[in-house]
């Protein structure tokens, strides 16, 4: 699409290399949870990088090799961004990379072309989602069609309960580490650590009432 006064962006990706706490499909709840998101990436070495493979590393929107400013000023300039939009996009975060405790992983590279099809839906508020402690996930009734439509393949009630499970340890974990790095960023907005409460207080609710990993059935209504 092209428009000499430009396009509206309906949705805005996140994704890292994660292989054991991010499903591979998550919406923020608002502009500020999705700045999180994106401020909460960690990738995981592999095979293809130079260095010891499955290391964790730190990457903030997945451009710190290329900011050049602060990353407090730059989350605090992003953060304030919807303030000038007509309509906010909505924010998702991916994990492609995802394995099971086989270590293979749980999904195979072409089911990203139905993750996006769900997203493209979602932005143009044609699908329905499941709320869950971390953001909004696909239920596995839309996930069959748009499988079958878009890959012509059959999608599996396991594997959707292995790929969309609430890793709360994980997750809890990956919390902690994010607040960590933040704290010794002083130009860190007051926001990043309020988005880190409430969704360490959403995961600690969950854990309380399901345990620790959460079969994402268990969040129907």
């Amino acid at each position: 699409m092209e428009s000499k006064n430009g396009v509206e962006v309906g949705g805005i990706i996140y994704g890292g290399r994660d292989s054991d706490t991010w499903p591979p499909l998550c919406e923020a709840f608002s502009w500020n949870h999705g700045v999180l998101k994106g401020a909460s990436i960690e990738s995981e070495s592999t095979a293809a990088t130079i260095g010891k493979e499955g290391v964790r590393t730190f990457n903030a929107m997945s451009i710190m090799e290329f900011l050049s400013v602060d990353l407090g000023k730059y989350l605090r300039n992003y953060i304030s961004f919807q303030d000038k939009l007509k309509k906010v996009p909505k924010i998702f975060a991916v994990n492609y990379f995802l394995m099971g405790k086989d270590g293979k992983f749980l999904n195979e590279k072409t089911d990203k072309a139905a993750w996006l099809k769900w997203m493209e839906l979602r932005v143009n508020n044609e699908i329905g989602s499941i709320e869950t402690p971390i953001g909004f996930i696909p239920k596995y009734e839309d996930l069959v069609p748009l499988f079958k439509k878009v890959l012509n393949k059959d999608y599996k009630k396991e594997d959707y309960e292995n790929q969309f499970t609430i890793r709360i340890p994980e997750l809890l974990s990956k919390n902690e580490r994010i607040r960590k790095i933040y704290e010794g960023i002083k130009t860190t907005p007051n926001v990043i650590f309020e988005e880190l409460d409430k969704e360490k207080k959403r995961l600690l609710d969950a854990k309380e009432k399901y345990g620790e990993y959460i079969s994402p059935f268990r969040f129907y209504k």
